[in-house]
């Protein structure tokens, strides 16, 4: 190779026919595409030929049909091989043949957009085979079409410090939107003014594009202007935002744009890095409306724009007449903007006023609070979380702290059947930000989850998000890591490349064939891929169901499960981060995220005893799954290891050093969950031998978290920063001394009570060594189609072999997280159960949701069916639609 990398004589031709007839073909993103695809063959010694007829090269040693589905030379080669191909949005195809007997290779798009995908899905193959001639002369038949409409990554803006390097970087945007597009993402979402949240961050000083319009744009009628900046600065920001959307559009990528945040003053913030001259309480509606009408005119590659229109976006609540005033500059901008609302607090008047704009109109709820959680819809949300329709409130939070609180972390009650709006779900970056995640199973389970009741898809927010958020940047900018030989040097995102494949290719088809990431393995890892893989999918399924089944704070600002702050077991009195939990705040009163289908740990604790547990999952079999997923990743990488051909390659050892990182956690988790429940039953009968039982797991637990923070301490920054409070900045070894103190407080109290045999009490004890109960008995449940608004609906579950004992539940409700679930009783004949959810409520807007619950009264074992799958990545419950 020569000094580009590029072989230094091409030793085989391919002809790229591209039909200048073909509207679709000769689109500008097609041509971009066809261009990285002409890269990469030159990298891999092949030389491309361009013409517009199969005729035009007949030298060529290959061919490539590069045409929309509808052109007459696609059309004629996919009825020779026999292909059918439905023109649908995004969908494409790739046929192989043969032409003067020589290889052919067909790509065909419904649209410029499918077409896009199918030339850079041939360009994957050819950039990661060892032989690419025998990559083209092999390609069979491949027929994709998009699963969820939407495919979402979002980029926040949150630190002039760290950010301001990859902003105004055009090679960055080149790579990483090119391999966005690649993994047929459709949507980028660059997020500005979500750095802060308006009523909850005194002393904001960085709020550089926090306000975002007077950074970008001087407004015609209006003296608005940042006072510390240059007329020149703030015409390179326009540029570049022009830059980035514009790059966007030749990808075929729709940009949206997000402002975040509309005040121009933070009270309690005198000493903020810019401040706006020009700007008042009586212009401030009209002057976002000219502005945002103007900066939409300046760039017009911006297709839709997400707005947070409650009050932590600087708007106190109700003030839907500001909103009205601003969303006509989208209105009249010219051209169809989506609005997408974030939809915290979002009513029927603002969806009404954003509707009325003529605009498409989307709402972007939150998905597993602000966390990532296991890849279904929660079936419930806590009962803290439910609407207050009984408080009366005024001022900044008189919607979201009422009657509109239920949808601060979820779908809510935004799933109504023949909605006029769509419903984008937004992972938040709450559960993992740092660490690698890659697991095909919980992917492909997200795939699914995205189109839930007609849901458009996913929003994600990127690995690293919030780095550097509330004036917690360093000059190392997003650089997570202290060994120099693990730095990515300025491209930290590259670490995640295999996570972006995996979301973007698993949300557009969640059957997509496992060779399109196994090839991306193979040439990182070579005879270890295999092995890697089940490492890193193993170990990425710990931290989602962590959080699934234990909620300790459900904001990303206060709950971070990578570097966890210890919650006590033991009530020690000490003022904890997490208070959106219920008194006592202690490890055993916590929440789960989905209460409906996990115990927590003082419930578990209360129904043991009395050998009447629901079906729900407990918190040993939490334990139980945590163990088993964190020694099989363990092991598959000790395979890996011995298989690897360089164990010191960088790349593997960022994959080796986060798989065992989640997997201590795992097992630090896993430990503690027994200890804490072991703990829950001394409290309720203390008994010495519980409270050894809980002593000695925490001690375990304790050694796990040690271990982490000892494999990290010269791989990882001793302060990785995501925020200024101590919760969300530090280390794993940081957090250790409150893990010891809280081990060290039970310890105390064990002694005491072994050193005066009279203060235990003699009540059985537990071996809470595993939470494996008896399998769930078999059964056949035919769910219906879909039902007919205001209709009875009837339900049955059959048996497959008698069970005498066998008591069986319905629980159902519709899909609106504000109400909570009907719990009937089936009616039993031989080993049919039946019953009923009555036409009174089905008349309503919602799908239903349910699942049943089966008891061996009078054992100890109840399940949830449908329940879980072996991979956790399964929807656990029925969805029922209306006809």
């Amino acid at each position: 190779m020569d000094a580009t990398g590029l072989h230094a004589s091409p030793v085989f031709s391919a002809a790229m026919i591209r039909d200048p007839q073909d509207p679709i073909a000769s689109r500008e993103a097609v041509v971009w595409a066809s261009r990285e695809l002409s890269r990469v063959f030159a990298r891999q010694s092949v030389q491309v030929l361009e013409g517009g007829l199969l005729d035009d090269i007949p030298s060529a040693d290959a061919f490539l049909v590069i045409a929309g589905s509808d052109s007459k030379l696609a059309g004629e080669i996919l009825q020779r091989a026999g292909v059918e191909f439905r023109s649908e949005a995004e969908a494409f195809c790739i046929v192989g043949g043969e032409w003067n007997e020589k290889p052919l290779a067909a790509i065909a798009g419904a649209d410029d957009r499918g077409l896009v995908y199918a030339v850079l899905e041939l360009a994957d193959r050819i950039r990661y085979s060892d032989k690419p001639i025998a990559e083209l002369r092999g390609i069979g038949t491949v027929v994709e079409r998009p699963s969820a409409p939407v495919r979402s990554v979002m980029r926040s803006f949150v630190n002039e410090l760290e950010d301001s390097a990859w902003f105004y970087d055009e090679s960055f945007w080149d790579s990483y939107l090119s391999e966005l597009a690649t993994h047929r993402f459709n949507r980028f979402h660059l997020a500005l003014g979500i750095g802060y949240d308006y009523g909850h961050d005194p002393n904001v000083r960085d709020n550089f594009l926090n306000f975002s319009y007077p950074f970008f744009v001087q407004v015609p009628g209006y003296e608005v202007k940042v006072a510390e900046l240059s007329e020149r600065d703030r015409q390179k920001n326009l540029e570049m935002l022009r830059h980035i959307s514009e790059a966007c559009k030749r990808r075929a990528i729709h940009f949206q744009l997000g402002l975040w945040n509309h005040a121009y003053q933070y009270l309690d913030s005198p000493d903020m890095n810019y401040t706006f001259e020009g700007i008042t309480e009586q212009n401030h509606a009209a002057y976002c409306r000219d502005a945002i009408r103007l900066l939409l005119q300046e760039c017009p590659a911006i297709d839709g724009v997400t707005l947070r229109v409650h009050y932590e976006g600087g708007i106190p609540e109700p003030n839907h007449s500001f909103w009205r005033i601003a969303m006509e500059g989208i209105a009249t901008a010219g051209r169809n903007i989506e609005i997408d609302m974030h939809p915290k607090g979002v009513d029927d008047e603002m969806l009404e006023l954003a509707a009325n704009t003529g605009m498409p109109v989307a709402i972007s709820p939150k998905f597993w609070a602000e966390h990532m959680g296991l890849p279904y819809h929660q079936t419930d949300i806590r009962k803290s979380e439910k609407p207050d329709l009984t408080s009366a409130r005024t001022g900044l939070m008189a919607i979201t702290a009422t009657n509109r609180r239920f949808t601060r972390y979820g779908y809510a009650d935004y799933l109504k059947e023949k909605r006029t709006y769509g419903v984008i779900h937004r992972i938040w970056p709450g559960t993992q930000r740092l660490l690698l995640w890659g697991d095909p199973e919980l992917a492909s389970g997200l795939g699914r989850s995205g189109t839930f009741c007609d849901s458009l898809g996913f929003d994600f927010f990127e690995p690293l998000s919030f780095k550097g958020r509330k004036g917690s940047g360093s000059a190392g900018g997003r650089e997570p890591y202290a060994d120099d030989a693990l730095q990515l040097s300025g491209q930290e995102w590259k670490k995640y490349m295999y996570t972006y494949r995996l979301w973007g290719r698993l949300l557009y088809n969640p059957d997509e064939n496992p060779e399109s990431w196994r090839r991306y393995l193979r040439s990182e890892f070579g005879a270890a891929s295999e092995a890697c893989e089940a490492a890193l999918a193993h170990a990425s399924r710990i931290l989602p169901l962590i959080t699934t089944a234990h909620g300790l704070a459900a904001a990303n600002a206060i709950y971070w499960p990578e570097i966890y702050v210890n919650q006590p077991i033991v009530n020690i009195h000490e003022r904890t981060p997490y208070m959106d939990t219920a008194p006592p705040r202690t490890f055993g009163s916590i929440s789960p995220f989905d209460p409906e289908l996990f115990y927590g740990i003082d419930e578990y604790a209360d129904d043991l005893p009395k050998d009447e547990q629901r079906g729900k999952y407990s918190p040993l079999e939490v334990a139980d799954w945590l163990q088993d997923l964190a020694e099989t990743a363990e092991r598959r990488l000790e395979e890996a290891n011995r298989q690897v051909p360089d164990p010191q390659a960088p790349a593997f050892r960022r994959w080796a050093i986060d798989v065992s990182v989640q997997a201590g956690i795992g097992v630090f988790f896993a430990d503690k969950f027994r200890a804490g429940l072991a703990y829950a039953l001394f409290e309720r009968t203390q008994n010495p031998e519980l409270l050894r039982q809980a002593l000695s797991r925490y001690e375990s637990a304790r050694d796990a978290w040690a271990k982490v923070a000892e494999m990290t301490g010269d791989v990882y920054r001793e302060d990785l920063t995501f925020g200024y409070f101590p919760h969300l900045r530090g280390h794993w070894a940081g957090r250790l001394q409150d893990i010891e103190d809280d081990v060290s407080a039970m310890a105390a109290l064990y002694d005491g009570i072994r050193g005066n045999p009279s203060a235990g009490s003699q009540a059985p004890a537990f071996v809470l060594e595993s939470g494996k109960k008896g399998s769930c008995p078999a059964f056949l449940h035919a769910a219906p189609e879909a039902f007919t608004r205001g209709q009875t609906v009837e339900l049955a579950l059959e048996l497959e072999e008698a069970m005498t004992d066998l008591q069986v539940q319905l629980h159902y409700r519709k899909a609106n997280q504000g109400e909570s679930y009907n719990i009937v009783d089936m009616t039993r004949k031989g080993t049919r159960f039946a019953a009923e959810i009555p036409g009174s409520y089905t008349d309503s807007d919602y799908p239903l949701v349910y699942f049943f619950e089966l008891a061996d009264r009078p054992g100890r074992n109840a399940w949830i069916a449908p329940g879980f799958g072996n991979s956790l990545a399964n929807q656990p419950y029925y969805v029922l639609r209306q006809h």
